[in-house]
């Protein structure tokens, strides 16, 4: 039932256009714009997808839908000057989806409704060919039958095969009438069988049930997976076109095809789609027949083939983009069926939109909107060549774009000692951890059998723009054995070489041939723009950035360590470092130091540790300090719990024990074992880390301060211009703030007085826990920046423990169209992004000129950045790799709500 009684559900094509792609779906506006431009479309109507909203809600059609569908079929047969499966001369019609966006083939369509055991006779005299008619017939028996009435599709096949066998032949074109009547015999025979009913007779009966269909057909398994993959959101339904038959198998003289104005892999002008003669629209979707060059058509019908150029020229010139259009040519007659704008490689979109600034069809504004942070991302990262052969074994998480080739090793020493003989490796663990670093760095990409898209190895491997496959699951990894067991029972033994590709999750056996990126090699400076071998794709990519960098309000800085990791983000045009993360400072050699700091028993040995940990702090500032120079750099001060920095206390166990079994000595074992059981906690990460550990371990934070300090001075002191940051993580309430400001306050007048330096330091939090985004007013007044640390406030609102809900029910969640994306990848604007906006409006209105930031996985997804304009940010921060992305998205979102503002 609908509730509205004078809403109207059917639209004639003649009523509708192009922007009403919400009520009428994609192709409904679409043939309405057609018409509206007077090109050649077969009459027909659009029912709304209001209609299909009512349906899938109530279960039944609204109430008016029968009538209005009447009128416009009577008005429809009017025109044609014949009626719906009459029995001379019949009218037919095609019965298909079109949802707002386009899902090729998820949905269901329905041709050659109106054809009876009578009507087909009319058809055969009507057209001359007896043939004809009873292939169209069979053909609606088959569809009708297949996505009507659920029979299994296969059956019809094997009918179809079993006559072209029978016959001695291969292609369905040489099955002549009487074939093709025996064959609507034996289709009508498996509708019966299958379906429990006859196939219809009544014309309106079958268009009933087919606009029913097609309706189901939104929520068909096929039609929910995609949109889950697209995010297209669920509640939009779709719309029904009933269009009037044009036919293609009419003989040599008709056929069908699909054109493209420009190529959409290359996005070069040109001739491009393909043409079947003889045959009706989905023969060329589904291949049954080979098709030729589009270019071929103007030697078997140049009228035709003129008359589409003109009408594709016309088309591009409207729409202003590349259109992808699909035609039927009956007897001579060319008749458009569809037109939408068209899908293309990343590649084409970048010289597309520049092509059509160019030609003076669009502006830079509009240019950058045809473009996106995924895309390029897409072009950044090296691929294998598809034309390769290859052996796939497994598939995980595309963690990590790009493509990595090397030889398996499982432990971090060996990628490392084999890395530095020359050799190329790939790091193969169930999962990673902070040990695994220096491996993860030596590695050409990181390959786990657990673990999703923002577990450790996935987010420090975007961090670094290493390749990373993630919970490839049917992969077993043995690392005390050093072997990886594959379906198939094929064993991967250290040293054979694998690869594996971070934008599908895939994991093949051998060497797999990579293509380099030459996008990169850009925005790294090996290539510039303007050179002589810079090809179209990097001229395009270079302008459209150049406009997305004067038009955005954000600035984007970079998540980086160490100074090489800085400089490489200054290269990909970073304003800053939003993060640096100290507790990578304190791994591998210096990992000795920290053990040190937790066993210490008295106040003098935790001094002599801290003593020892200053010096190396502060050369790691200075280098970065030196890289950034003139740009601020955040630094976060010791974050992770103490026990990450310990060894794992099974591998300590057994060595104490192996030692107490042989009588070695194992003091220092038994020591770090003790430290390990003093410092478990059942939920770390909510436990002591963070601003707790700065409050709870005398001198561990002042020692970080002043390493800052100190390296900010020398820069000073060498002519540089540091402009350091000192951000305090955990914060949970302003107290904990104060304890550690007026603490970092004091090293710094200390570090003033001992160096005659004058020091402008500033002080801020990360907001990543829900009590601080709520105080966030109260905090501002000990802060002069917040970073949002979202990578834990998504956890702390959501009560999730990351890398444990990706592998045990986000799937679940995601088929059931609870999330519509992970809440790790795009933040999550109910919950979490409510907090951010709050915590943003407090913060500045207590302190109007504090800096406002994001630091977490967020700042360098597309989606989020937008997000981030919108609520105000200053800047996002995010893994060197994806900076070009953040600017490329920062300048769109700048764009869009300018272009808002001014509507």
């Amino acid at each position: 039932m609908s509730e509205n009684k004078d809403q109207k559900f059917v639209y004639d094509f003649t009523e509708g256009n192009k922007d009403l792609k919400d009520l009428l779906g994609g192709k409904g506006a679409n043939l309405a714009e057609m018409t509206n431009l007077g090109l050649p479309v077969p009459p027909g109507f659009t029912i709304t997808t209001e209609a299909c909203k009512v349906y899938l809600d109530s279960g039944d059609e609204p109430v008016e839908l029968r009538d209005e569908v009447t009128a416009h079929l009577d008005a429809l047969e009017k025109k044609m000057g014949k009626k719906l499966g009459q029995a001379d001369n019949p009218l037919l019609v095609s019965v298909r989806s079109g949802a707002k966006f386009s899902m090729p083939g998820m949905m269901d369509t329905v041709l050659n409704i109106g054809l009876s055991d009578t009507s087909v006779e009319g058809l055969a005299q009507q057209a001359g060919d007896e043939r004809f008619a009873w292939d169209s017939y069979r053909r609606l028996i088959q569809m009708f039958g297949k996505t009507v009435l659920g029979v299994d599709g296969e059956l019809f096949e094997e009918a179809l095969e079993e006559a072209k066998a029978a016959k001695k032949v291969t292609v369905d074109t040489d099955l002549d009438a009487a074939d093709l009547k025996k064959l609507v015999k034996q289709f009508k025979k498996i509708v019966k069988a299958e379906a429990g009913r006859d196939f219809p007779q009544d014309p309106r009966e079958q268009m009933d049930l087919a606009i029913k269909a097609v309706f189901d057909s939104w929520n068909g398994e096929r039609a929910k997976l995609y949109r889950r993959q697209e995010r297209i959101p669920h509640d939009l339904g779709t719309a029904v076109n009933v269009c009037s038959m044009v036919f293609g198998n009419l003989g040599p003289d008709s056929g069908t095809g699909v054109a493209f104005t420009r190529d959409p892999a290359s996005g070069h002008q040109g001739v491009y789609g393909d043409y079947l003669q003889n045959a009706q629209g989905e023969d060329v979707v589904a291949g049954i027949r080979n098709t030729v060059p589009l270019a071929d058509l103007e030697s078997i019908d140049k009228k035709s083939y003129d008359q589409l150029m003109q009408i594709m020229e016309t088309l591009e010139n409207h729409y202003k983009d590349l259109c992808d259009i699909e035609f039927t040519i009956e007897r001579g007659q060319l008749w458009m069926l569809q037109t939408r704008v068209g899908k293309r490689t990343a590649g084409a979109a970048f010289r597309i939109a520049t092509q059509l600034v160019d030609q003076g069809l669009i502006d830079e504004a509009e240019a950058l909107q045809r473009v996106n942070g995924a895309q390029l991302a897409q072009l950044m990262f090296p691929r294998f060549d598809e034309k390769a052969a290859v052996e796939q074994v497994g598939r995980g998480i595309a963690a990590s774009p790009g493509a990595a080739v090397g030889k398996a090793v499982f432990d971090s020493y060996t990628a490392v000692k084999w890395s530095r003989s020359g050799e190329k490796v790939i790091l193969i663990r169930r999962e990673t951890n902070p040990d695994d670093l220096d491996g993860m760095i030596a590695a050409e990409g990181i390959l786990t059998s657990r673990g999703g898209k923002t577990s450790h190895a996935a987010v420090v491997a975007r961090g670094m723009g290493k390749t990373c496959v993630c919970g490839a699951e049917e992969l077993e990894v043995d690392t005390k054995r050093r072997r990886m067991t594959v379906p198939g029972g094929h064993v991967v033994e250290e040293g054979d070489v694998v690869s594996i590709d971070g934008s599908t999750g895939k994991v093949y056996l051998g060497e797999v041939p990579v293509v380099p990126s030459p996008v990169v090699e850009y925005f790294e400076g090996r290539m510039h723009a303007g050179a002589d071998d810079a090809d179209e794709l990097v001229q395009a990519v270079h302008r459209i950035m150049a406009y997305a960098d004067r038009v955005r309000r954000l600035r984007v800085r970079a998540n980086a360590d160490n100074a090489e990791d800085a400089s490489r983000a200054r290269r990909f045009g970073a304003q800053g470092i939003g993060l640096c993360r100290t507790e990578h400072m304190f791994l591998g050699d210096r990992r000795q130091y920290v053990e040190r700091l937790i066993l210490a028993d008295t106040d003098a040995e935790r001094d002599e540790a801290l003593k020892a940990l200053l010096p190396l702090q502060k050369d790691d500032f200075v280098e970065l300090f030196e890289a950034m120079d003139g740009l601020p750099v955040t630094v976060r001060l010791l974050d992770p719990p103490l026990h990450e920095f310990l060894p794992d206390i099974t591998e300590l166990s057994v060595r104490v024990a192996l030692a107490e079994a042989r009588k070695e000595p194992h003091e220092n074992e038994l020591r770090l074992l003790q430290a390990v059981h003093r410092l478990h906690e059942q939920n770390p990460m909510l436990g002591l880390r963070g601003v707790r550990l700065g409050l709870v371990i005398p001198g561990l934070f002042t020692m970080q301060v002043r390493a800052i300090a100190e390296a900010a001075a020398q820069r000073i002191e060498a002519k540089g211009d540091p402009r350091a940051e000192i951000m305090i993580p955990l914060v949970g309430t302003v107290q904990e703030l104060e304890l550690v400001r007026d603490e970092a306050e004091q090293v710094i007048a200390e570090v003033q007085a001992q160096t005659g330096v004058e020091l402008k330091l500033a002080l801020g939090t990360m907001i990543e826990l829900p009590r601080a985004a709520v105080t966030a007013g109260q905090i501002a007044e000990c802060a002069e920046f917040f970073s949002f640390g979202t990578n834990d406030l998504t956890q702390t609102v959501w009560g999730f423990s990351r890398d444990d809900v990706e592998a045990s029910f986000f799937t679940a969640y995601l088929e059931k169209g609870i999330f519509g994306v992970s809440p790790f990848e795009t933040i999550d604007k109910d919950g979490v992004g409510a907090l951010v906006r709050s915590a943003v409006e407090a913060g500045r209105a207590t302190r109007p000129d504090i800096k406002l930031g994001v630091c977490g996985e967020h700042g360098g997804d597309p989606e989020s950045v937008h997000f981030f304009h919108e609520v105000g940010l200053d800047y996002v921060s995010c893994s060197p790799f994806r900076i070009p992305v953040a600017r490329l998205e920062a300048g769109r979102a700048a764009a869009q709500s300018s272009g808002s503002d001014s509507r």
